[in-house]
């Protein structure tokens, strides 16, 4: 290797201190703001000349472990990669704790716990202000035995009895939401398309589904709620059992937007349109298939941005307009209004 190609040696505390001519342990009293040190402004002085003269930068790390705090703030997630509310959680999360001087260290562990326990560990020895422990979609976790200790905020997910605070979607506010959109454009014989999973968003958004029927004096049928799934194979069965009802619904409101991309599938298959023949409505919108579909899908959204701005703010123990001590904060799911109602 020629000198001319050989990387620059970064400049060391040492070497600040041999060009302002103090100790190295000066040096290290002037760049960490130690008043309490008796030195003089002169020399404070000279250990910043040098220090801008090398270009030293100061080991960030070497920092945060004498001080017992970082300006870093550790994201574990399950799945960053394969969703894309992933990763609107984790811009939601950066964006705000770049607000207030923060970077977010991320680790993506695939739901391995094996590897969820050494990002975890190796984030707790870098001494990181707190975690986001997230999950890519709204469920129950049991919180891991390395996290007990550490300041923690549970970001998508809860964890039943416990005193860790959470930030999670609004299911019930989110499944009336949708059912209103469809109540609103006068319809009242309303299918609710449900998944099979026993979690918060198949309870919740059933429960919301009710609340809206139950608000307009409108009477809860039981046969129009069908338990099929969440893909899109699940929307056309979905388009079979209704259609073949005695008195089909005019309005369908979908678990979420692959279900509703199939329930348009199996219309189109039959001659029928979309909303003049049958209103729908998805959940999550999921812009792949609800800005592209014919005629786009009016779709209830899921607040994964504003989720993880929010867990930062609990985290970092801000003002978030809630009382204090406040453990589960409850996100609203806003709806999103385009031609299919």
């Amino acid at each position: 290797m020629t000198e001319a190609s050989t990387p620059a040696r970064r400049a060391t505390i040492a070497d600040v201190a041999r060009l302002a001519e103090v100790s190295s342990a000066t040096v290290s009293f002037v760049i960490n703001d130690k008043h309490t040190m008796r030195i003089s402004e002169a020399t404070r002085e000279r250990v910043w000349a040098a220090v801008r003269e090398l270009g030293y930068r100061p080991n960030a790390l070497a920092k945060s472990l004498s001080s017992g705090s970082s300006r870093f703030i550790g994201v574990v997630a399950d799945a960053i990669a394969t969703t894309p509310f992933a990763g609107q959680l984790i811009q939601g999360a950066q964006d705000e704790a770049w607000r207030h001087g923060y970077v977010l260290l991320v680790a993506n562990t695939d739901e391995e716990k094996d590897v969820e326990a050494q990002a975890l560990r190796m984030l707790l020895e870098h001494q990181v202000a707190g975690i986001l422990y997230s999950t890519y979609y709204h469920r129950e976790v049991e919180v891991p035995a390395d996290l007990r200790n550490a300041q923690v905020v549970l970001a998508n997910c809860y964890a039943e009895g416990s005193s860790l605070p959470c930030v999670v979607p609004d299911e019930v506010q989110g499944g009336r939401s949708a059912t209103d959109v469809l109540l609103d454009a006068g319809h009242t014989r309303i299918a609710f398309v449900n998944s099979v999973e026993d979690a918060p968003a198949t309870r919740g958004r059933l429960e919301g589904y009710q609340a809206a029927l139950a608000a307009r004096d409108v009477p809860f049928d039981e046969g129009l709620v069908l338990t099929l799934g969440s893909h899109q194979e699940s929307g056309w069965t979905a388009a079979e059992k209704l259609l073949a009802m005695t008195e089909p619904p005019t309005a369908v409101f979908c678990y979420n937007d692959r279900v509703a991309m199939g329930l348009y599938d199996a219309l189109r298959e039959r001659g029928l349109r979309v909303p003049a023949d049958m209103a729908v409505v998805g959940f999550d919108n999921q812009e792949i298939i609800a800005g592209h579909v014919r005629p786009p899908l009016t779709t209830v959204a899921l607040p994964h941005y504003e989720i993880g701005a929010r867990a930062v703010q609990v985290l970092l123990g801000l003002d978030t307009g809630e009382p204090s001590g406040t453990l589960r904060h409850v996100i609203a799911c806003p709806t999103v209004t385009r031609e299919s109602v």
